[in-house]
């Protein structure tokens, strides 16, 4: 009787939905693959600066942000709370790490602008995980506070001051940045001879080593170091069982507004130090404004990512990359990508073809040759066509994706203490 209770008791295992996850090899061998197709595509439309060490070296500053934001979105909605707010925490780490940066030096600026962020994650956590409100209205109301406490706080903070005024701050003192001699120089150099895909990888390296500011290395270390702390912990571990079922978390033992709250709160810190990115490193002054939806475009990251710490990265670096094209060289990189979407497309009609899905392969096959036959047609493309295309980016991308994604079960429902009892 007692054993076949512990039977029934204990869950039945689960295949992950039928999917392999990627092995490394797999992982690397795309990558290899993406590099060379696109060096064919720097090839054959002749934009030279698709790769280049500057063309990486900004792609990363203006990936950074948002991959920060939707650092912050995934530490939220792994423990099962929606967190639109993170424009709004955003918002509140531009302000606040530029006061205290302008006041007592950028890594004190850091600091506040991550106290900040954490300010309103633990607003929006009060307000879903205690008061139960409807996440979406709590993250939008946070958004809209932001901006007009950030508007009233600026009056007071740096309006009257020289260089300051109500919607702008001082300037404020840069982070150092690294370099490693001779070999930046060297990738420089074995990057401009334009060789198929050594030039690349040239450019590629070159541009994660040149200028580096010592907040992208802290940045980029939290990637490696929230994937460890969720999947490689208890805690996280007990964090995530939040976001998939809170009941039976709680019939564990495990406190689950405890969690939520921390998961929150670190959440709305995280975004604040993209905020903090953005006013001292990216601009090195405080702007009305400056955010620019990177909180929204995070948490479409963090979702074209499958709420994974990787593919969030992924998709930051993807919108960052296609940010920077529209930066430098304008019109004509866009252009060239153009084709390598178009080639992509080709690849995916036999790729829905292998898996019989005639709908879908018809679809991408149309799409590819109108894209075909607008890059052969034209020189470049419209400006307006070039401003939008970080968003059009991330739009294919989360379409192209949405059938592979599986949210947290219990993300967004509301949750009581004492209903596992």
């Amino acid at each position: 009787m007692s054993t076949s209770k512990t039977t029934a008791a204990r869950p039945a295992p689960q295949k992950g939905n039928g999917r392999r996850g990627l092995t490394l090899p797999v992982v690397l061998l795309i990558v290899a693959g993406g590099l060379a197709l696109i060096s064919l595509v720097r090839l054959i439309s002749g934009a030279e600066d698709i790769t280049s060490v500057g063309q990486v070296a900004g792609a990363l500053e203006l990936a950074v942000p948002i991959g920060l934001a939707g650092l912050g979105g995934l530490w939220a909605e792994r423990a099962g709370v929606i967190n639109i707010g993170l424009e709004g925490m955003m918002i509140l780490g531009t302000w606040f790490g530029a006061w205290a940066g302008f006041q007592w030096g950028p890594w004190m600026g850091v600091l506040f602008g991550i106290l900040g962020g954490c300010i309103g994650g633990l607003l929006h956590a009060v307000i879903t995980v205690t008061f139960g409100v409807n996440h979406i209205v709590s993250g939008v109301a946070i958004n809209i506070l932001a901006v007009g406490v950030t508007r009233y706080l600026s009056n007071f903070a740096f309006d009257g001051i020289q260089g300051g005024s109500s919607k702008q701050s001082p300037r404020i003192d840069p982070i150092d940045k690294i370099t490693i001699p001779g070999l930046s120089d060297w990738l420089a150099d074995l990057q401009q001879h334009h060789w198929f895909l050594i030039s690349d990888i040239a450019g590629i390296i070159g541009g994660l080593i040149t200028g580096l500011s010592l907040l992208t290395v802290v940045a980029l270390l939290l990637i490696p170091a929230t994937w460890w702390i969720l999947w490689r912990t208890p805690f996280g571990l007990r964090l995530r069982s939040c976001g998939e079922s809170p009941v039976a978390a709680e019939t564990l033992g495990v406190n689950v507004y405890k969690y939520k709250y921390i998961a929150v709160t670190v959440s709305g810190g995280l975004a604040g130090l993209g905020g903090a990115f953005l006013a001292i490193v990216a601009t090195g002054i405080y702007q009305e404004g400056q955010t620019g939806g990177r909180g929204y475009i995070g948490l479409a990251a963090m979702i074209f990512g499958n709420w994974m710490p990787g593919g969030m990265a992924l998709g930051a670096g993807l919108f960052g990359f296609t940010d920077s094209l529209k930066l430098r060289g304008g019109a004509e990189n866009v252009h060239a990508m153009l084709l390598l979407l178009a080639i992509l497309l080709v690849i995916a009609v036999f790729w829905q073809l292998y898996k019989k899905k005639y709908v879908s392969a018809a679809v991408a096959a149309v799409v590819s040759a109108l894209l075909f036959t607008w890059y052969f047609l034209t020189d470049q493309v419209p400006s307006q066509f070039v401003d939008a295309a970080p968003y059009v980016t991330t739009l294919l991308v989360l379409s192209l994706s949405a059938q592979r994604l599986r949210m947290p079960k219990a993300n967004g429902v509301p949750y009581r203490k004492g209903e596992g009892k």
